[in-house]
């Protein structure tokens, strides 16, 4: 049985999308990333928790505060993407939850009123998110450079506070002159699935 979505769509999220390692200077706009998030918005979350939290960096001075948590590695790429994204699990999701989840509004304090089953799920659902995130890059046409070297506790400091961990830095833009390592092998099919 082949897919519903056509090969071109397929080819741009999945096959074709590579992590970009340099980037042009074409602005990536504020229009084109509310696109991005009015998108992944709707992906599923365990009791729609949507524990995501996006601190979009742009600034010179930002980039460079950034730039010094990086690891040495990851540091010119980050200093060269015309858009960086610190993605974090909001640790204090709980608090939307009535909101967010208005037919079991109670479920903010019978399922995650302590704080170490929070943390397990947000990052968790957070961790998913960024997923959506970053084919919600592919599907505006950008590129993403998703990295997770960094100094998670300088970055946590820095841009966040004590209530949002860290997940991943994400640059994001049109690919540069040779944005692309090769292409790492896959795992089969029958390597990942098993039927019981």
């Amino acid at each position: 049985m082949s897919l519903v979505l056509d090969a071109a769509a397929q080819d741009l999220l999945f096959r074709e999308a590579r992590t970009a390692n340099t980037f042009t200077d074409e602005p990536v706009t504020d229009e084109q990333v509310q696109a991005i998030y009015d998108l992944v918005k709707f992906g599923p979350t365990a009791f729609n928790q949507s524990p995501l939290r996006v601190v979009l960096v742009r600034s010179a001075e930002g980039r460079e505060r950034l730039v010094q948590h990086m690891a040495e590695g990851n540091r010119p790429k980050t200093a060269t993407a015309p858009l960086v994204a610190i993605l974090a699990a909001d640790n204090e999701f709980h608090e939307e939850l009535p909101a967010l989840l208005p037919h079991f509004p109670q479920a903010k304090d019978v399922f995650f009123s302590e704080r170490p089953v929070r943390e397990s799920a947000a990052g968790l659902n957070a961790a998913l998110q960024a997923a959506y995130f970053i084919i919600g890059v592919r599907a505006a046409g950008l590129a993403a450079g998703p990295m997770t070297g960094y100094d998670a506790a300088g970055i946590q400091k820095e841009f966040l506070d004590g209530d949002h961990t860290p997940l991943m830095v994400v640059n994001i833009g049109k690919p540069g002159k040779d944005a692309w390592f090769p292409r790492s092998p896959r795992l089969s099919y029958d390597e990942v699935v098993k039927t019981v």
